[in-house]
């Protein structure tokens, strides 16, 4: 089946590479862009797939043909890096729309076409709905993904409106109109991207010293590979769960309307090769996808703009300075709150025209359940109770002032509904390092 599902993506890869440049040759002679039914005549008959599978082929190059002039249509300054597709590829995805694929629950098996006189390709999956269209990818491994078609959104949960701040060291910090706030701590994500860089840093100083194709070397390679599969499926996990966490803040505060600030001028400026590697790595785009997927679901309206200048602006009296630290400090009229508050705070002004009162307590949040301790391991299997969401360690210092739109100090007693972190329980040893070793 491997074997198989690579030639058909190959074909898949010689079928994209013929449209595109059948596509680009008209571009370049200034004639008549093809349409769905020029690159269905051009196409038929002609590759091992299904017809609906190279149909759909066509449709995925209209789509992105489509998207780009778009985009170079509401964003003028992208016409001098934005190019239409060109590029030759040698695989491809394969995909089937719904009508081509069929599903037995009974067998517990889903036929995917391969076209007349081919074998189809059959997978066991044990589903509880009636599968969509289907696609067939290549992430490090083939994986198969599956469109649901009985999904509903829900009912708006209510009219409040509430901005989401995107951060590296937080991933993220919503504010309500309400005065409301969550912040969300990324320094999960952040440490499984270093440790990772560490180990892929040990691992090419060992491949640097062996032959290229030598054994040691195609050993070396495999445990990258497992390495970064590793790194990435625990980050996408920690990105899931803090967007939900995000989500169901704002279904629990009856929120219709949200805005996501898009920080994408962040990460174009120079700021050294330490700080540039972490903002390369900051996958913010994803939260993005994340939380508009998120909230359509729980039936929020979302949208996404601009957020130059929130966090360097005083949401008391305006004034504005480059913040150091986690702590905003106004240097005129003395407020102080969460970095990321205040931007979410100022958001309110890009997104809706309106000044909210700055919140009087902000709940941090991890994302993940709780991990308990051994001891309290046999407690909590006991317990009904569910597991409890992870909320940061105190260390910050921030305490936020009870009244809104003052100059707010920073008290000596840690956020509300925190606990106390940093010492080994009782009964239990420290942690020690460790160094860890990559064969």
């Amino acid at each position: 089946m491997q074997a198989t599902i690579r030639d058909a993506q190959m074909e898949a890869g010689r079928c994209w590479t013929e449209i595109t440049a059948f596509h680009a040759d008209r571009r370049l002679k200034r004639e008549k862009w093809p349409t769905r039914d020029d690159l269905q005549k051009l196409t038929k008959g002609k590759y091992k797939l299904h017809s609906q599978t190279v149909q759909m082929i066509c449709h995925q190059l209209l789509a992105n043909v489509d998207a780009t002039t778009e985009r170079r249509r509401s964003e003028p300054g992208s016409r001098r890096w934005l190019r239409y597709p060109y590029k030759e590829k040698r695989f491809f995805p394969l995909y089937w729309p719904e009508q081509a694929i069929s599903y037995t629950p009974s067998k517990r098996r889903l036929t995917l076409p391969m076209g007349r006189g081919r074998k189809s390709l059959v997978f066991r999956l044990d589903l509880d709905f009636t599968p969509g269209a289907v696609k067939l990818v290549w992430n490090e491994g083939v994986e198969l993904h599956i469109v649901r078609t009985d999904v509903t959104a829900m009912e708006p949960s209510g009219t409040n409106r509430a901005t989401v701040d995107l951060g590296e060291i937080h991933q993220a910090a919503a504010v309500t109109n309400t005065g409301e706030a969550l912040v969300v701590s990324g320094r999960g994500i952040r440490s499984h991207k270093r440790l990772l860089t560490m180990q892929l840093g040990e691992i090419s100083a060992k491949r640097s010293r062996c032959t290229k194709g030598s054994r040691r070397h195609r050993r070396l390679q495999k445990v990258r590979q497992k390495r970064s599969l590793l790194s990435r499926r625990r980050v996408r996990d920690l990105r899931h769960k803090g967007t939900r966490k995000i989500i169901d803040f704002c279904r629990d505060n009856k929120v219709g309307s949200l805005f996501i600030g898009n920080p994408h001028g962040v990460r174009n400026r120079d700021s050294g090769r330490h700080h540039n590697q972490r903002m390369a790595r900051w996958e913010y785009g994803v939260d993005i996808d994340y939380l508009e997927h998120k909230s359509e679901r729980a039936g929020i309206s979302s949208f996404t703009g601009d957020e130059r200048g929130t966090s360097s602006r005083c949401p008391e009296c305006n004034h504005r300075h480059k913040p150091k630290g986690r702590v905003w400090t106004c240097k005129k009229c003395g407020f102080r709150g969460h970095r990321d508050v205040v931007g979410g705070v100022n958001m309110h002004q890009n997104a809706y025209s309106a000044k909210v009162t700055f919140p009087a307590s902000v709940t941090y949040l991890r994302p993940g359940p709780c991990r308990h301790s051994a001891a309290a391991g046999a407690q909590a299997l006991n317990s009904p109770a569910p597991t409890p969401a992870r909320s940061s360690s105190p260390g910050t210092g921030h305490r936020e002032a009870s009244q809104p739109l003052a100059p707010m100090l920073l008290g000596s007693s840690p956020p509300q509904g925190a606990t106390s972190g940093g010492v080994p329980a009782p009964g239990l040893p420290g942690r020690r390092k460790t160094r860890r070793h990559v064969a």
